[in-house]
Order: C-alpha cells, then structure tokens, then sequence
C-alpha cells in the first residue's frame, strides 16, 4: 500500500474527511479557530509547509467542508 502524500493547510477537503473521522465528537459548527487550528496539526499526516501558514481564510475553509462532510 503506497504511503499517502502528507496532507498541508490547503488540502481543505482531505484535513475536513481526517477531521470527520478523528473527531466526530466535535461539531465543527462551534469550534473555535485556535481549537480547529490544534486539532488540524494534530492529525496524522499533517505537515505545516513553509511559506504557507495558516489564516483566518483557510480556517473558515476547512470548517465550512468539515460541516459539509458531516451533514
């Protein structure tokens, strides 16, 4: 089985499924930003790239697909 690729702050739609999977006890619709933020580097897979940190956009982004991919 081939490695999966490590997973960076614009791969919205993979970070919402591992998310959904990780954490199906949260509901994404209240979270806070810090607590998204902790939880996405947290995940398996996770590898914060230089040059691409992370903001208020991207957060918003993952959130909303977690909501998504919940309902």
């Amino acid at each position: 089985m081939p490695e999966q690729e490590p997973m960076h702050w614009l791969d919205v739609q993979r970070i919402a499924e591992a998310l959904c999977d990780a954490h199906d006890d949260v509901d994404p619709v209240s979270i806070a930003f810090p607590r998204l933020k902790s939880l996405v580097m947290q995940l398996p897979g996770f590898v914060e790239q230089p040059g691409h940190p992370c903001n208020e956009r991207i957060l918003e982004a993952i959130q909303q697909a977690w909501i998504d991919e919940r309902d």
